[in-house]
């Protein structure tokens, strides 16, 4: 598995279920993006200016909403992911 370091933590994307509008089905390419996911691994934390590490807010296994072009898309072992700093993250869906 991916293992992120620092701040960053690696997101499983939720893909949204195909939309229709009046019975006609979308495009890929028109859906939105989603920006929901479970987060599958996590960093060590931020690193402070004395030298400390402040762990992260978010833990694996965490369902998360995350700023829409945030991060960046990575692929592993046939898998897409998402890794991003946890400052994109916006809430933790509880």
């Amino acid at each position: 598995m991916l293992k992120p370091l620092g701040d960053r933590v690696i997101i499983e994307v939720t893909e949204a279920a195909e939309q229709t509008v009046g019975g006609i089905v979308l495009a890929s390419n028109a859906k939105d993006k989603p920006v929901t996911g479970k987060v599958v691994a996590a960093g060590t934390g931020y690193v402070l200016n004395d030298g400390t590490i402040r762990d992260l807010t978010v833990k694996v296994g965490d369902e998360v909403l995350f700023d829409k072009y945030a991060g960046q898309e990575v692929s592993f072992e046939g898998q897409d992911y998402l890794s991003l700093h946890e400052k994109d993250i916006v809430a933790i869906v509880e």
